[in-house]
């Protein structure tokens, strides 16, 4: 049976990044990760059109920023995601750069103390600075956390980019019945699970974040209620020189599942309004919020307020 075109252009496209991947690991740390950066923001961002979705999303979200600043932002965040490409093809240095990070917030004692106790937890981020950094802390002090990942379309791309991940701690969950199976037999085993939590979420409930409705998922804040594990927010800060701050925050108390889901989306929008420049502000984040129904929209203003 002859290869389809569909099939053809996802091995050429992994090609093309392989190809891509290959060159740049050659390349000296800092010189790599600066080259991605630029690469990202002055070929990728406007040929894939994120400089037009970041700047609308910024526009919504944040319409009192000046124009000056909102375009300043849009070459922060590309540069930020080709930063943090490169960085996770980069094990071996940027496993070593998190181990040299300092960690700051309550969580951090909270969450040594659940892995002597032998505890599970669950550790809540965003795609902010670098996840893989709070990873890679962890993991260099003998506590490995579990991921929850989404399939790549690619699957071809996909294999690399898992493998590549699963240098930060394991074990990896794909997103699905399975995956979700796996994942909660880890978090009964008293492992830690980290969660990507700021991914819109078809026909999920809708929540405020940064200030607008946006479709959120509950699965984190019912997981810590129905297996009693601390849910804390941990973040992977980029510094101006290109190294890191782990921020663990205090866990989120355990009330329900609706005010927790809303104290997490806090958390994140707080991070993103200190340091806009490091959120990927490339997801459509808030589609589809508008078409709610009316229940939802009272919730919505419940918990907007």
């Amino acid at each position: 049976m002859g290869t389809s075109k569909t099939d053809f252009g996802a091995k050429l496209s992994d090609a093309v990044i392989r190809g891509f991947l290959s060159v740049m690991l050659r390349l000296p740390y800092e010189t790599r990760l600066n080259t991605a950066g630029w690469l990202a923001d002055h070929v990728v961002a406007p040929l894939s059109g994120n400089r037009r979705r970041i700047r609308e999303n910024l526009e919504l979200a944040m319409p009192e920023l000046t124009l000056e600043k909102r375009e300043e932002i849009v070459h922060q965040v590309a540069n930020s995601m080709g930063r943090m490409l490169m960085e996770t093809y980069s094990d071996t240095e940027f496993l070593a750069q998190a181990a040299a990070a300092p960690i700051t917030g309550p969580g951090n004692a909270v969450l040594e103390q659940a892995h002597q106790d032998g505890k599970a937890a669950l550790m809540v981020t965003g795609h902010f600075g670098n996840y893989l950094a709070v990873r890679g802390s962890f993991l260099s002090r003998g506590i490995p956390i579990g991921g929850l990942y989404k399939r790549m379309s690619n699957p071809y791309f996909n294999d690399h980019y898992v493998a590549a991940m699963a240098d930060f701690g394991e074990p990896l969950f794909e997103r699905g019945r399975r995956g979700m199976a796996n994942m909660l037999k880890h978090l009964r085993g008293g492992g830690f699970v980290g969660i990507v939590h700021d991914q819109r979420i078809n026909d999920a409930p809708i929540y405020s974040f940064m200030g607008k409705p946006a479709r959120t998922a509950e699965s984190a804040a019912e997981l810590a209620l129905k297996y009693k594990v601390d849910l804390v927010p941990c973040y992977g800060i980029r510094q101006p020189d290109g190294s890191y701050v782990i921020d663990t925050e205090a866990p989120i108390p355990h009330t329900n599942a609706q005010e927790m889901t809303q104290r997490l989306n806090d958390s994140l929008e707080a991070q993103v309004r200190a340091h806009p420049g490091q959120w990927m502000w490339t997801h459509n984040r808030w589609r589809d919020a508008g078409n709610d129904t009316t229940e939802d929209r009272a919730r919505g203003r419940a918990r907007a307020n």
